[in-house]
């Protein structure tokens, strides 16, 4: 009898898809260089360095670097958001990042994080900053 009961090792990106469903968007700084990214590493992508990212919350504020509108979906996951509006934003903390937004933001805006449901996975929607 095995009495060995080791709990499956957690997905790399766990702490930012759990700040998600917390209303939460994290992202990894590099202890070593300062660098930060949004996609979790092992190692730092400015860098090169392995154990030196830590995750940290961001305020949620960005600026609009690039918009598409998607009017034809990718997969039937999100055939039911069609049309919907994707951005790279560049986060005041430095990293970038793509997600939802709503319709209408343009290239150059300020815009703040939020988060909506979408078959059971907590997703992250830009809107203009108040």
């Amino acid at each position: 009898m095995n009495t060995n009961t080791s709990a499956a090792p957690r997905p790399l990106a766990a702490p930012f898809t759990d700040g998600l469903r917390n209303g939460v968007l994290r992202y990894q700084r590099c202890t070593a260089c300062g660098g930060t990214q949004t996609l979790a590493r092992y190692a730092c992508q400015h860098c090169g360095e392995r154990g030196s990212l830590h995750w940290r919350d961001a305020a949620g504020a960005a600026t609009v670097c690039a918009v598409t509108e998607v009017a034809r979906a990718p997969s039937d996951e999100f055939r039911a958001l069609a049309p919907y509006t994707l951005v790279l934003v560049h986060l005041d903390e430095g990293p970038r990042l793509m997600a939802h937004a709503t319709a209408g933001v343009h290239i150059g805006d300020r815009v703040h994080a939020g988060f909506f449901d979408h078959q059971g996975r907590t997703l992250v929607r830009f809107a203009p900053a108040p």
